[in-house]
């Protein structure tokens, strides 16, 4: 399942562009999808977090979704859409209205936050959404937001159930629970890196690629560190880990996705660095800062 999915390499989760009057900038969005998708990148993610999912309504979530379909068509990639809700029931329904868009290959689905309902519920709930989903689901384990933290047993049962292909995984660090999962994870699951900082190490421990909003920057970098730790190229994949490690500290400096927005809006690749609130646009020194590591990240072989 995972290799049919394209479960590995590098995957942009976009942001969505706005214009000055502060729609959706569908031609701006167009123009990013292309860029990573040509830098390298295996597919991208609409709707996650990075693209403010939450401060969109559901026609401009409509317009995101059918732009990056669009593309991901044209060019053979991956498209993973997030999906899914606090609630279970309200989860099913938020995926089964995938069903009517065939290039969506995969869910990206958080774990219940806030609820906090145990690994049990957690498990359940998930039981319940993979019979539902018309698609195969990506489990994105984030503990640090969602309150519900999991050990390597109960994640490694998330990668076990039928529909489940592969986990998101953001534990904030690489903990004493990434280094068991990643030490058996069950057959045809993919872990992808989903904390940005940590992408390098997770990679060295056998995490398939990673899901990072750094990556709108120096993707092709991204798409070498992956396929260096893949090779066995460990002083290569080292000294570039370490480089964008310091590329990712710099862009989260402030509430993601403002200072990717900022960089990005200072490099001409979208009309504005706006984001909606309760977000605030990035101050200029985290962008300045971001702009001197990006040009320091060493140039490809």
């Amino acid at each position: 399942m995972t290799q049919d999915l394209s479960l590995h390499g590098i995957h942009v989760p976009l942001v969505t562009p706005f214009t000055r009057s502060g729609d959706v900038a569908a031609g701006a969005l167009e123009a990013l999808a292309h860029q990573v998708l040509d830098e390298g990148a295996t597919g991208i993610v609409a709707l996650g977090t990075t693209g403010e999912s939450a401060a969109l309504d559901e026609a401009e979530r409509d317009l995101v979704t059918d732009v990056c379909s669009r593309v991901c068509r044209e060019r053979g990639a991956m498209l993973t859409v997030g999906a899914g809700a606090g609630g279970t029931r309200a989860a099913e329904a938020g995926l089964g209205r995938l069903a009517s868009r065939p290039g969506v290959r995969a869910a990206l689905v958080t774990v219940p936050s806030f609820v906090r309902p145990g690994a049990a519920g957690v498990l359940a709930h998930f039981a319940r959404l993979a019979e539902a989903s018309p698609v195969p689901l990506v489990v994105y384990h984030i503990p640090y937001r969602t309150g519900q933290r999991l050990d390597a047993a109960a994640l490694r049962a998330l990668g076990e159930l039928p529909g489940v292909a592969g986990m998101k995984y953001a534990g904030g660090g690489v903990d004493e629970e990434a280094v068991a999962l990643l030490g058996g994870p069950p057959d045809g699951f993919a872990v992808l890196a989903g904390d940005d900082l940590y992408v390098s190490p997770l990679l060295a421990l056998g995490a398939a690629g990673g899901i990072l909003a750094s990556a709108h920057l120096a993707t092709a970098r991204y798409a070498e560190l992956a396929a260096a730790w893949r090779a066995g190229d460990v002083p290569r994949a080292r000294a570039l880990g370490h480089a964008l490690a310091r590329l990712s500290a710099a862009l989260f400096a402030e509430p993601n996705p403002v200072v990717v927005k900022g960089v990005l809006h200072a490099q001409g690749r979208i009309p504005t660095p706006d984001v909606r609130l309760p977000l605030l646009p990035a101050g200029g020194a985290a962008v300045s800062a971001a702009l001197e590591r990006l040009a320091q990240v060493p140039s490809p072989l």
